[in-house]
């Protein structure tokens, strides 16, 4: 196993499951990385055709709320966040992500700086679809605060309440990652 992929399945395996379907998306990322070396996207958008992704999720814990943008090709409202570069952290593409599409320096101050969940997830959309491992980073906002998403990649944002039942269409996760949330930061 190269030593990028080993980081990655240690950050993987150190990730506690919030119930069985996390369980077998960690087992399913486990037995991919001991198969393969090949984890991080080199082509545009699918090659390979699973590959590394890095949430960033903003959290306001004080307002109980989350900021979702709309994500141009995905007609989805998401996280910040974006493929892993070959060799990279995913750590360090979450705080890249945090800056390019938020304008912001990553305060992981909610959950600390490893991912609160793991997603394993055939994308929609426009475009060649795919399979996104995905590492769910928290990170520091403010409901009080405006936030310049980029353009290319998103048609504006919104803050939406943790507890409320009226989140958007998403990440077919989101509901289960505001589970894990709520339990972790006591919300």
């Amino acid at each position: 196993m190269q030593p990028a992929t080993a980081l990655v399945a240690e950050i993987v395996e150190a990730i506690t499951p919030l119930d069985s379907l996390e369980r077998q998306h960690i087992d399913r990322a486990c037995a991919w990385f001991a198969g393969t070396d090949d984890i991080f996207r080199r082509v545009k958008p699918a090659v390979p055709p699973q590959h590394l992704v890095s949430y960033v999720v903003l959290v306001d814990p004080e307002e109980r709320a989350l900021f979702l943008g709309r994500h141009r090709l995905a007609g989805l409202h998401l996280p910040m966040g974006g493929h892993v570069e070959p060799g990279e952290d995913p750590l360090v593409t979450a705080r890249r992500e945090a800056a390019e599409e938020l304008g912001v320096d990553a305060e992981f101050t909610v959950v600390g700086d490893c991912p609160l969940f793991l997603t394993v997830t055939q994308t929609v959309g426009q475009g060649l679809s795919h399979t996104d491992v995905s590492l769910w980073y928290v990170i520091r906002g403010s409901r009080q605060r405006e936030y310049a998403l980029d353009p290319r990649e998103f048609d504006g944002g919104a803050w939406w309440d943790i507890d409320s039942d009226g989140i958007p269409e998403s990440d077919p996760h989101l509901g289960r990652f505001l589970t894990k949330l709520r339990a972790r930061i006591g919300v």
